[in-house]
């Protein structure tokens, strides 16, 4: 058990309400890590960032570039023993950063993020290929990171046609709602 001050309980416990994830079970043996593709670019390990969490490390894991490096693709999820929602975390990470107006530490993040929701609201789903190559093309670097793409490719973590849901009303009603 992690004995922590009221005020590095409190983070880690709005964190943990936020999220609606308990991430007091991870058992810190970074199968996350080991299968997370954007590793290289992030600056914590997503085992890292949710022991920082866990610790109420407040500062540090806001201003940290993994939480906006993250794509939500949830291939932590499924090497997760704990099933922990690795990308619930880091999405309440992100907001509560941008309640508290921390700069973000990666420049052009938000584009990115509006790619991957762009994404969502076209096919219901992620389309990874598009939003790299909608990104590439908008922020005009275009070949600074072929080799993570090339290794997604390769792992077949890119489909190169989208996968599309049936009931797009449902997706549009998210949208509307947001």
């Amino acid at each position: 058990m992690i004995n922590l001050d009221g005020d590095h309980q409190a983070f880690a416990e709005e964190i943990k309400v936020r999220s609606g994830i308990n991430f007091n079970t991870c058992l810190q043996c970074r199968s996350c890590t080991n299968g997370c593709p954007f590793l290289e670019g992030m600056d914590y390990a997503p085992n890292a960032v949710i022991r920082l969490v866990q610790l109420g490390l407040e500062d540090q894991v806001l201003q940290c570039s993994a939480i906006w490096v993250c794509v939500g693709c949830n291939t932590c999820c499924s090497f997760c023993p704990m099933a922990i929602d690795i990308p619930a975390v880091m999405d309440s990470l992100r907001h509560k950063a941008l309640e508290k107006g921390i700069k973000i530490p990666e420049s052009d993040i938000l584009s990115f993020h509006t790619e991957v929701l762009n994404t969502v609201k076209k096919y219901g789903r992620t389309h990874k290929l598009e939003i790299m190559m909608r990104y590439k093309l908008k922020t005009m670097d275009l070949l600074s990171d072929m080799g993570v793409g090339l290794k997604m490719l390769k792992k077949r973590k890119l489909d190169l046609t989208p996968s599309k849901i049936q009931d797009k009303k449902a997706i549009e009603k998210i949208f509307r709602e947001k």
